[in-house]
């Protein structure tokens, strides 16, 4: 493996667009086997995301100066070097000539050229056709999240999801975005009480719940990911989290059984795209729908397993209404939530949307990522 940060980022970035390779998945373990040093890692990690977040307005500036679509390293290169130029503001002489030394050797020539152009535009200012070019969304994102939060907001939401994450770490050293941090604050969890966590890899809701003294099961339907919640467990000294492999949607208890459920639901993540630089990419309309039918499906369920008296939690890392509130309402028309009763939002930076029920909603911040959230109450006493 190169010395070179650069070379390193190149690769990555072809496995990612080629493979399919996920950059959170596939850059750690290129990093792992290099000899690269903290600072380098780092660099290496700030090219390959930002890289892979703004492909859509690099390859818009890129693609100028360009007769045909150029093979895959070449592709990279250029990414690469156009993102220290128009992102990341390095001197033209520094990000031309370090990058086409890291490009593969007969693409140096294209590269230098075209990185040239790119250079001189960058520092004449450069124009977008449109907001989803320049902020580097497919558009079907751009327009599905303006429908649901407003223009305004929704570009708001974007050109924060396009910034690097800040890193938060948990009084116990876990590492942890603040929006999950709030999310596990709002299940009641105390000595004395049986949480379920009902899909809880990687385990980061259902080790908070545990650190404050509840008896936690934490489910999660593959065993690999279990293996992730384990670890969590060991790391940090938990007995009382209890990892399981589990369906969600069959889940081996009986019905009002546990005293707090919580469903953190698969999602679309487009409240977390910053921590995911190429799920925009991934991800397809047709998805939300399918997500938004086992969101609802894993909801009916949990609800049935909450005493009287217990709470259900429904959280998800997305903003769309069609997974947020489209589940609860689908839930509700079937009534399996006729028992319960909405809880309020909590303070906070929580939002409450028009028309949204007791959805509250955490738009995309500086310090943490945008998060959909409701809570109910079980009626009775258990």
């Amino acid at each position: 493996m190169s010395d070179d940060p650069r070379v390193l980022a190149i690769a990555a970035l072809v496995r990612i667009d080629t493979e399919g390779a996920f950059a959170n998945v596939v850059l750690p373990r290129m990093l792992d086997a290099s000899d690269l040093d903290r600072r380098d890692r780092g660099f290496v990690t700030e090219l390959v995301y930002g890289s892979t977040r703004r492909r859509r307005a690099l390859d818009h500036v890129i693609d100028r100066y360009l007769v045909q679509d150029p093979p895959p390293s070449a592709r990279a290169a250029l990414r690469l070097g156009a993102y220290q130029l128009i992102e990341l503001r390095t001197p033209a002489h520094a990000a031309v000539s370090a990058t086409v030394s890291a490009a593969p050797k007969r693409f140096r020539g294209l590269v230098n050229a075209v990185l040239r152009k790119v250079a001189g535009a960058a520092a004449s200012g450069i124009e977008y056709p449109d907001a989803a070019v320049e902020l580097s969304y497919p558009d079907w994102i751009v327009d599905l999240l303006r429908r649901d939060l407003g223009a305004g907001p929704a570009e708001e939401a974007m050109r924060t999801m396009n910034k690097a994450p800040a890193v938060h770490r948990r009084v116990d050293g876990y590492i942890q975005d603040p929006s999950s941090q709030l999310v596990a604050a709002a299940v009641p969890a105390q000595p004395g009480t049986m949480v379920l966590d009902l899909c809880a890899a990687p385990g980061g809701k259902a080790t908070a719940l545990a650190a404050r003294g509840a008896t936690v099961v934490a489910a999660d339907l593959r065993a690999i990911r279990v293996g992730l919640i384990a670890a969590n467990r060991a790391t940090l000294g938990l007995d009382n989290l209890h990892p399981m492999v589990a369906d969600g949607l069959h889940p081996p208890f009986r019905d009002a059984t546990f005293d707090a459920v919580l469903v953190d639901a698969p999602c679309s993540g487009l409240g977390a795209l910053r921590r995911r630089p190429d799920a925009r990419w991934r991800i397809r309309p047709h998805d939300i729908d399918n997500l938004a039918d086992l969101q609802a499906a894993l909801l009916t369920r949990a609800a049935a397993l909450v005493k009287q008296g217990g709470s259900l939690v429904y959280s998800v890392c997305t903003l769309t209404d069609a997974e947020t509130t489209g589940p609860i309402e689908a839930v509700a028309a079937a009534g399996a939530l006729d028992a319960f009763d909405p809880m309020p939002p909590p303070a906070g930076d929580w939002q409450p949307r028009a028309g949204s029920g007791n959805v509250a909603f955490l738009l995309p911040g500086d310090d943490h990522d945008g998060m959909g959230m409701a809570v109910w109450r079980r009626a009775g006493r258990g």
